[in-house]
């Protein structure tokens, strides 16, 4: 396995000397996974975790575990449950957590503490606590946004998505395994005095490169009792959006009047099948390439260069490629020289791939 350049201590943070520099295996690898998993929930793992957090808090362990298929239903049962208790939150996971927190941080001190949790959590840290807020707001807009729809989702334990805090202390045996045991197995959990709420994880999961939720043929983050988000490259869109895609024609796209769904209809359907479909004429050629245009209402226009690749494909085919360049763009060889980051005057390739 490769190596990673890390200041993670080996052993007991006790020790500021716990330090070896080199981890020879990338652990944070399965918290990754374990944060975006859409398996179903090991239901007798994730009580056996629910429980052990109670003892590990000094807690009786709760009186049973209710499930629950999703976060949304999780916050509309907690309301079911009169005799539940008070929440023990804070004695389940804030105060471990930051017993642990501190003495990681004693050991490491402040600037290897920045570089530990650089190469753990850190390293997922955008992408899940992303997930997270879209999955509160997506119950809130489903359970009507009050205040107590809010204080319950703060007051959840994340189970999975817990995973980058957990990435960063793991390697030893602590008061967060219980914690630990059910982000291997479940999704969010409430706890309770005398009852523990836990949820399944989602059942589909879809993100483009850089981690946002995207799909365009269904729902980006869905839950099994339907619970679902949908989304484009990371911008929150409704279900009756979606299902629109397939149907796009360009004149439903410029009838649309919201100029960030209308970015969205146009990526979908694609550039240059708009540009054949809508009939648009070119507005430079030159041997560098095409110069097209898309004049959109209450929006900047989108200007492209359709570029030759001169190099043949393995097949010997060759490809086309459509460059967006700023809308004030005059000529072909300017918007090519744009996407290199010179002047149209500077733009003087040998040879053109």
């Amino acid at each position: 396995m490769a190596q990673v350049e890390t200041a993670t201590p080996l052993g007991a943070y006790g020790s500021a000397g716990a330090y070896e520099g080199v981890v020879k295996a990338d652990p944070v690898e399965e918290w990754r996974a374990l944060a975006a998993s859409t398996a179903p929930a090991d239901r007798a793992r994730a009580e056996a975790g629910v429980r052990l957090a109670y003892r590990q808090a000094g807690l009786p362990e709760p009186e049973r575990v209710v499930w629950a298929a999703s976060p949304r239903e999780g916050v509309a049962l907690l309301r079911s449950l009169p005799h539940r208790g008070a929440s023990v939150r804070d004695e389940v996971r804030n105060v471990p957590w930051a017993a642990e927190r501190a003495l990681l941080h004693r050991a490491l001190g402040p600037a290897g503490w920045a570089a530990h949790w650089s190469v753990t959590g850190g390293r997922m840290w955008d992408t899940t606590q992303a997930l997270v807020d879209r999955i509160r707001a997506g119950v809130l807009a489903d359970l009507g946004g009050s205040a107590e729809v809010r204080l319950a989702l703060l007051d959840a334990v994340l189970g999975q998505h817990d995973a980058p805090w957990l990435a960063a202390f793991a390697g030893r045996a602590s008061a967060l395994d219980g914690l630990a045991e059910v982000c291997r197995s479940a999704g969010w959990w409430w706890p309770f005095e005398k009852v523990a709420v836990v949820c399944e994880r989602p059942s589909a999961l879809h993100r483009d490169e850089a981690g946002r939720l995207d799909r365009g043929d269904g729902p980006a983050l869905a839950f099994p009792d339907g619970f679902a988000l949908y989304a484009w490259r990371g911008m929150p869109v409704e279900a009756s959006f979606v299902a629109e895609l397939r149907t796009l024609t360009p004149d439903r796209i410029r009838a649309e009047e919201n100029a960030e769904l209308r970015r969205v209809m146009l990526e979908f359907y694609g550039y240059d099948r708009y540009l054949t479909d809508s009939g648009a004429r070119p507005l430079h050629h030159d041997a560098t390439g095409t110069l097209w245009r898309i004049d959109l209402t209450g929006d900047e226009p989108v200007v492209m260069v359709e570029v030759l690749n001169s190099t043949p494909e393995p097949d010997g085919t060759t490809r086309t490629y459509w460059l967006r360049v700023p809308p004030t763009t005059r000529t072909a060889r300017e918007g090519v020289a744009w996407t290199f980051g010179v002047g149209e005057e500077a733009y003087t390739p040998v040879r053109e791939t």
